[in-house]
């Protein structure tokens, strides 16, 4: 056998030592798999919002980040600014990041299903919140979020008995929410669900306002303008029923830059931010029925059961309340949103 030489010895060395140490490093480096680990350290939660279109949705988000400080649980956070598209790009960055529960508010009812497939696949679960969505249940673990059918059911409970007396016909018009939405369908329907027993009611009107300031005003001065005041095709309004504070808070500025004196419109408003809940003691508004932001405390004891392999309720509403131009505000406590 050929003797090797010294520098020959030295090379197969080196082959043999980058050949351990290659792998080990690999290993040693490699994520690894969530459906063979349990997690490390703080729980991470992927939450994508839909924006900060309102006082009610600031609120929101906030006491869902004020609750995960509280319960030492990480937010990845997004905020898609009202786009569909937004939500599905975050959805899928939180699926790479490999978060432990990915949570979100859904724009709008559809197009989630192929999103929540890829998450179920890569073993991490989702919660939806605040409004709901039109897919397979088995895609998510639960919903967490407020009634907008018992909203819309109480609104509507509110005017009937406000118009016992009143025999005549009562034209209503509807500041719908934004369209598509499953909580603008639900208070459209639960509002429905009760006046349509009564044929004095009438929907003269109902236009999607995006659940936006900006938008509640532009409709209230386009009907004003068209109309030459509180009209709509030669009938009174005499009900304005609006989907949120926002939209109501917009027709009130249209109100007052028109000068225009409601006299006996009733409006009736949901969400009760301060600024309404201040416009109902001021004999602005009639009726506003609560939508609970504060869902941060539930949502992250649902994050902490579903993580640590528990099953959460399909259903979780937060609790409402509804306050009316009949109430003592005497003893009232501000809202702080």
């Amino acid at each position: 056998m050929k003797k090797l030489s010294k520098k020959s010895i030295i090379i197969i060395l080196v082959c043999a030592v980058i050949c351990v140490i290659i792998p080990v490093i690999i290993l040693s480096t490699k994520k690894p798999s969530k459906k063979n680990t349990e997690p490390q350290g703080k729980l991470i939660l992927g939450f994508s919002q839909i924006g900060s279109e309102s006082a009610w949705r600031t609120r929101n988000t906030q006491s869902i980040f004020e609750a995960a400080e509280q319960n030492d649980i990480q937010i990845i956070f997004d905020d898609a600014q009202q786009k569909q598209a937004n939500q599905l790009k975050a959805i899928r960055s939180f699926i790479v990041y490999q978060v432990d529960v990915i949570a979100f508010v859904p724009i709008v009812a559809d197009g989630w299903d192929n999103v929540l497939l890829e998450a179920q696949e890569a073993g991490i679960p989702v919660i939806v919140v605040d409004r709901q969505i039109n897919c397979d249940e088995s895609l998510y673990a639960g919903f967490l979020g407020e009634n907008g059918y018992e909203e819309g059911f109480a609104a509507a409970n509110y005017l009937v008995n406000k118009c016992k007396a009143r025999n005549s016909t009562i034209n209503i018009v509807e500041f719908s929410g934004t369209e598509n939405s499953s909580i603008a369908t639900l208070r459209a329907e639960g509002f429905r669900s009760v006046i349509n027993k009564y044929a004095k009611f009438e929907i003269i009107h109902s236009e999607d306002g995006d659940f936006l300031r900006s938008r509640g005003k532009e409709m209230m001065d386009r009907i004003i303008k068209e109309n030459n005041g509180l009209k709509l095709n030669g009938k009174n309004i005499d009900v304005i029923y609006s989907h949120n504070d926002s939209m109501t808070l917009g027709l009130l500025d249209s109100l007052h830059s028109n000068n225009i004196n409601r006299w006996d419109t009733i409006i009736i408003s949901i969400d009760a931010e301060q600024k309404s809940i201040d416009a109902l003691v001021n004999g602005e508004l009639n009726c506003v029925v609560e939508c609970n932001p504060n869902s941060g405390p539930t949502l992250m004891s649902l994050v902490k059961r579903i993580a640590a392999g528990e099953k959460i309720p399909r259903v979780t509403y937060m609790l409402d309340n509804i306050f009316t131009e009949y109430d003592d505000f005497s003893t009232y406590t501000p809202r702080g949103y």
